[in-house]
């Protein structure tokens, strides 16, 4: 058998590597021949690595192929860019897609695994690069933030419910304030290292001060944006963009019969969704282009929660476009163009 492509399909989690191997022959036809489940530690990589050595072709091209879930799998991408293999990290939604078209009836880690290394036969896709250490910190620090604000808010509901109490205890209320104040100067510093760490970067810093010229993101939004999506590093359109964030559309719809309700996935990057759901609000406010978007949603279901993630979803296309072009936000610049389009539209 004349094998022409090799790929190993990696399901990830927070322990284990599940691990399938797929292989070609010159007629293009896929083969998965191997499984085997290994820890999710270096001494894991190692023996893994030996494991595929001794059942792959040294004379073909060897390509690993996992998805990029949350940070379970950068362990292992660090260790193989360090070896010199060739490695695909996939947006989770794409290998989903993929999955959904088997119909399968049941869905493992183990029937992932396979899905993955079949991708992996089937698609032509681009090596993995090493995030640059700029957004890995940046995204270790809006993550650390994120944690701060939560706990922030669980100590705030404890002092409200601690003081309507009929006998509350004041030493309960005064230690609740001093780990607001503890909480207050922690997020503060972080926001501070924030903003130090991207001046040390002037393209990035360039490219933030471009990103909040946009109405209702500020430097934490931004800087969120970009950590999150390693400054767009597997992002190619907005389309697919929008579906890594999981403000994305799924609609279920057949015939008379079934007649569901519209909803976002949320079958993607969480922090990119609750960074934009503040922003949105306050651009609705403050630009008038954002403020009609809102409402023309809003007269269609009279539903402002479902409008304002319209506005999520076109402020993260806006942050994708300027971030491409280099140019700050124009408002007069965008109410020309859709004039303009609107006259094109009423000539036709």
């Amino acid at each position: 058998m004349d094998i022409v492509k090799q790929a190993v399909g990696i399901d990830v989690s927070q322990k284990e590597l599940v691990v399938c191997l797929g292989r070609m022959d010159s007629d293009f036809t896929p083969e998965l021949y191997a499984h085997k489940v290994f820890n999710n530690t270096e001494h894991g990589f190692k023996t893994l690595l030996l494991w595929v050595k001794k059942h792959t072709l040294e004379s073909v091209k060897l390509r690993f192929v996992m998805e990029a879930t949350g940070v379970y799998h950068e362990s292992f991408a660090y260790f193989l860019d360090e070896k010199g293999y060739e490695l695909s990290v996939v947006l989770p939604n794409k290998i989903s897609n993929y999955i959904r078209s088997f119909n399968l009836k049941s869905k493992n880690d183990k029937s992932d695994s396979r899905a993955i290394a079949m991708f992996g036969l089937k698609r032509k896709l681009d090596s993995w690069n090493r995030p640059k250490p700029i957004y890995r910190e940046m995204k270790q620090l809006t993550r650390e933030r994120d944690q701060v604000l939560h706990e922030r808010t669980m100590v705030k509901n404890q002092l409200h419910a601690e003081k309507v109490e009929a006998h509350p205890n004041k030493r309960s209320i005064e230690r609740l304030n001093e780990r607001i104040k503890l909480l207050n100067s922690q997020e503060k510093e972080i926001k501070t290292e924030i903003s130090d760490l991207i001046k040390t970067d002037n393209l990035i810093l360039e490219i933030v001060g471009i990103i909040c010229t946009i109405p209702g993101i500020g430097l934490v939004t931004a800087a969120i944006i970009l950590a999150e999506t390693n400054g767009f590093e597997l992002i190619k359109n907005k389309r697919q963009l929008v579906s890594y964030a999981g403000l994305d559309v799924r609609e279920r719809q057949s015939g008379t019969s079934i007649n569901g309700k519209a909803r976002i996935t949320k079958r993607g990057n969480k922090h990119l969704r609750k960074a934009l759901y503040f922003p949105a609000w306050t651009a609705i406010r403050h630009d008038e282009r954002f403020k009609l978007t809102f409402s023309r949603h809003v007269s269609k279901h009279g539903i402002k929660m479902k409008a304002g993630v319209v506005i999520q979803r076109k402020l993260l296309e806006l942050v994708f476009a300027l971030y491409k072009t280099r140019k700050p936000y124009d408002k007069e610049y965008l109410n020309e163009y859709e004039e303009g389009m609107e006259n094109k539209v009423a000539v036709v």
